[in-house]
């Protein structure tokens, strides 16, 4: 049962670790036991949305993570999936629909992809080398490496390609007015890239931190009520012997949040104060939907959003606090650094209950 379809199950599916928005089955972003990341962004296009509910974006990554061992196989389940069930329904937990297809970002310990979607349609571009990064909006031009097998058709039928000259997926399938929301995303997409150039050769997991907590490039957001909700960043070795490592910061606006290390082990503690309620009568689930509202923020939510509000009410408190935090975070970072280099091998018990430590310490500095 996914957000708002139920599809056909698979016979075994993988472990996972989700940050997702809690009232539907779907997520932003997450990794498997396979090592596997998938995360998504909202894009719009030529073909239109669907206000009919099919399956999320968010529901896709989901999928993806619990069906695919690869990033290739996880991009496989998406399109075959997406193919067939389409996607559409809102994305948004409010009475007014807000839809949009999807751009996503796969990548595992040896290969990275990008898929874009449009509609049932999509294209899909190996990253070989160096970087990429994704921005609502279509970035996938003439290097396709796989796609949908009527992408070209579709694209001629509807008059938006000739079908002379090389076909570029983002120039034939983007809109020519862009929506407000997708002409600031081509500035933050320019500025990302940027960063991540700036930095070619020698980019580390505090380089990523840094790049989700740039307000200057709208990275990171934090104004007009919208606020970047979650944020994580994983250190996938090459080497099947050592751990993958994915950090978490369970709570928004990364400039100001703990990016805590999670790593798959047998007997994993469960982390409670990062889970969110559940509602017996859920206003997404009851149709209509989302005709009443409810406080979906989980306890660690709560204690840093107070914590928030300390740190703008009394800016030295607040500076002392996000420097204990900062500690924290450190800590985390050189323990990664310490077992990946094999200086350290902590026992699976310990692992097991790494992020729940984490989040146990953060929520002690609130208090």
């Amino acid at each position: 049962q996914c957000t708002y379809l139920e599809i056909e199950q698979a016979e075994r599916t993988h472990a996972v670790v989700l940050s997702r928005p809690a009232w539907l089955w779907g997520a932003e972003m997450g990794a498997n036991e396979h090592g596997v990341c998938v995360g998504n962004e909202g894009v719009w296009t030529r073909e239109p949305v669907g206000e009919d509910e099919a399956l999320l974006g968010m529901d896709l990554v989901r999928l993806g993570l619990e069906r695919g061992s690869s990033a290739r196989e996880a991009l496989e389940v998406i399109t075959t999936l997406l193919e067939r069930y389409g996607q559409g329904g809102s994305c948004k937990e409010e009475p007014v629909p807000f839809v949009y297809h999807n751009t996503f970002l796969l990548a595992d310990r040896t290969e990275a992809w990008v898929l874009e979607t449009a509609g049932r349609y999509w294209a899909a571009q190996r990253i070989r080398e160096g970087s990429r990064n994704i921005s609502n909006q279509l970035s996938i031009g003439r290097e396709i490496t796989a796609e949908h097998a009527g992408l070209r058709q579709r694209a001629r039928s509807q008059g938006w390609w000739s079908g002379d000259g090389e076909f570029s997926f983002a120039e034939v399938f983007s809109l020519t007015h862009q929506p407000a929301r997708m002409e600031a995303a081509k500035a933050r997409y320019c500025a990302g890239k940027e960063l991540l150039r700036q930095h070619a050769g020698h980019i580390t997991a505090e380089t990523f931190m840094a790049i989700l907590r740039d307000k200057a490039s709208g990275i990171c957001v934090d104004s007009e009520g919208f606020r970047t909700a979650g944020s994580m960043v994983s250190v996938l070795p090459r080497d099947p012997a050592l751990p993958c490592i994915h950090f978490f910061t369970a709570t928004p606006d990364p400039s100001r949040s703990v990016f805590k290390p999670f790593v798959f082990v047998a007997g994993l503690k469960p982390v409670p104060q990062v889970k969110s309620p559940t509602f017996r009568d859920d206003p997404a689930k009851k149709i209509p939907r989302f005709q009443s509202t409810v406080d979906r923020r989980h306890e660690l939510y709560r204690r840093h959003q107070a914590a928030l509000e300390l740190m703008e009410r009394d800016q030295e408190q607040g500076q002392k606090l996000l420097q204990t935090l900062r500690d924290l975070e450190k800590q985390g970072l050189e323990g990664m650094k310490a077992l990946l280099g094999g200086t350290v091998a902590p026992r699976p018990e310990e692992l097991a209950d790494l992020f729940f430590d984490c989040v146990e310490a953060e929520m002690k500095f609130y208090t």
